[in-house]
């Protein structure tokens, strides 16, 4: 992952970089005298396209006229198969439950404190 991270901050340096060439070359172009005009010379005429014969189409049979499709035999019909009934499912031992009170620790009580005589 930090391999890409230093590679994509590299590519936008180089890329921030290029850019400002980029920059400097339209400034430059934007500061030049304007370019002498060119002559300008006339284009002959297209020639015309020839007319050419239009292909006839055949002509098809109408969608009515076409025969009926063939019906489709009937299929024999199955024996019943007799279902299949699954015995009743054990009942579930009951999840223990957690005790949501924490129990108080024990606090001893500090040791005499010695007399001083």
């Amino acid at each position: 992952m930090g391999y890409f991270n230093c590679f994509a901050l590299g590519f936008f340096v180089a890329l921030s970089l290029a850019s400002i060439d980029v920059g400097v070359a339209a400034r430059h172009l934007q500061q030049l005298p304007p370019m002498p005009t060119l002559p300008t010379t006339t284009l002959p005429p297209f020639p015309s396209i020839p007319n050419l014969p239009q292909p006839s189409i055949p002509s098809f049979p109408r969608p009515g006229a076409l025969p009926p499709l063939p019906t489709m035999p009937t299929l024999p019909t199955l024996p019943s198969v007799p279902r299949a009934t699954l015995p009743p499912l054990p009942s579930m031992p009951s999840i223990p439950t957690i005790p949501t009170t924490i129990p108080s620790i024990p606090f001893f009580s500090p040791p005499p404190s010695p007399s001083s005589p």
